[in-house]
């Protein structure tokens, strides 16, 4: 069977859908998308090992060649939801317009994978001295669960990782983490008139908060990273629920938060000091205070500037290595042992999006750093 071309594969992963989303009625499926790159893959002569996630959820793990080291080229096989009405054209149909390719995933990030395949399978008739991996994970959209069940499972996978997220082909070596954290305040109801006859939560959440931005305040005068566009990192009080009338004491009150830390911050450590405060509040206020995640948070990302795979990726790409705000799963493979970087060939302005697009222009260059990443890992691996 012979390959599909290169704009062939880009329709066909567009037209499988592989939403992930927190909400059941959006998620699906991503075992489309994995069957099709497995079965391109394995004729290619890829060893493709489809790891079981979760009903209807795996990761591919496709490796060329043998032996330790080698280079990890890694993305997500999911998107995000979207909203056809507001698309000019079907989302899950691979369209042309002008100078782009657009539809759901061509950018974040399933057109990555075609061009991996197109990078490599020129390069199949030489020698590989260290092996590639080709990687495609579930579920990066909502829960990570696909990166995190490999870093969970502790299997060495490369000695370096590219993860193609859309990064405009600029080398990136740091992102912040992401926390998304929720407070539940139980009180006592009463009525207003005679405050002894309750215990308010929504008293309890103030002096919460209060303590939320001293926090705040702290850590922004501690930890600084000028290499992000907002150097600090934030604290940010989304949104509050408490109470339900005016003359009635509240009974119960939550607030949910998002925290963004800077490489250097563990967000256990940060845990540990929002807990801190909150227990004397309780028992001072005596309410009961729940606190935790609201789903596992993705850590903050550093690589070194002066590793290797850093230093190759702005050698070839002529672009110094930079920060971006959003998470991505380069932690994990970084657990891994893997020199990590994140380099694709979309717009993050684009990425969750309606009418998602790829440039044409950037799909020659692509190939072209891929091929060279292949050939320093992979066909002429220096130890």
């Amino acid at each position: 069977m012979s390959l599909p071309s290169l704009k062939e594969q880009f329709a066909a992963l567009i037209a499988a859908p592989s939403v992930s989303c927190t909400q059941p009625a959006w998620d699906q499926s991503n075992l489309a998308v994995i069957e099709l790159l497995a079965s391109w893959l394995g004729d290619l002569g890829f060893a493709c090992e489809v790891q079981t996630i979760a009903p209807g959820k795996a990761n591919l793990l496709a490796t060329y060649g043998s032996g330790p080291g080698g280079l990890v080229l890694a993305g997500h096989s999911d998107t995000v939801p979207f909203d056809a009405a507001l698309w000019q054209s079907d989302p899950l149909a691979l369209t042309e317009a002008g100078d782009r390719w657009v539809g759901l995933g061509v950018c974040d990030m399933k057109g990555f994978f075609p061009l991996v395949i197109e990078a490599v399978r020129t390069l199949l008739d030489q020698p590989f001295k260290q092996p590639l991996l080709i990687l495609a994970t579930c579920d990066e959209e909502s829960s990570m669960s696909g990166a995190r069940a490999l870093a969970e499972a502790g299997r060495p996978l490369g000695r370096a990782a590219v993860i193609g997220e859309p990064t405009g082909l600029k080398p990136i070596r740091l992102h912040k983490g992401v926390m998304m954290e929720r407070i539940d305040i139980l009180g006592q109801s009463g009525h207003s008139s005679d405050p002894s006859l309750g215990r308010n939560a929504l008293d309890a959440m103030h002096a919460a908060i209060g303590e939320l931005l001293v926090l705040r305040q702290q850590w922004q005068q501690e930890y600084r990273n000028p290499l992000f566009n907002v150097p600090q990192p934030t604290l940010n009080l989304g949104c509050i629920h408490g109470g339900d009338n005016p003359n009635r004491i509240c009974g119960q009150c939550s607030l949910e938060f998002d925290l963004r830390p800077l490489p250097g911050m563990d967000p256990e450590v940060l845990r540990a000091a929002i807990r801190q405060k909150l227990q004397p509040l309780a028992e001072q206020r005596q309410v009961r205070i729940d606190y935790g995640p609201i789903f596992p948070g993705v850590p903050p990302f550093e690589q070194a500037a002066d590793s290797e795979l850093v230093r190759l990726a702005e050698r070839i790409t002529g672009q110094a290595a930079d920060a971006v705000a959003f998470g991505t799963e380069a932690p994990y493979l970084q657990q891994l042992g893997c020199e990590t970087l994140i380099l694709g060939p979309g717009d993050i302005a684009c990425a969750h999006q309606p009418n998602e697009y790829l440039e044409l222009a950037r799909i020659e260059p692509t190939v072209q750093i891929l091929r060279q990443l292949i050939d320093h890992y992979c066909l002429r691996p220096s130890l």
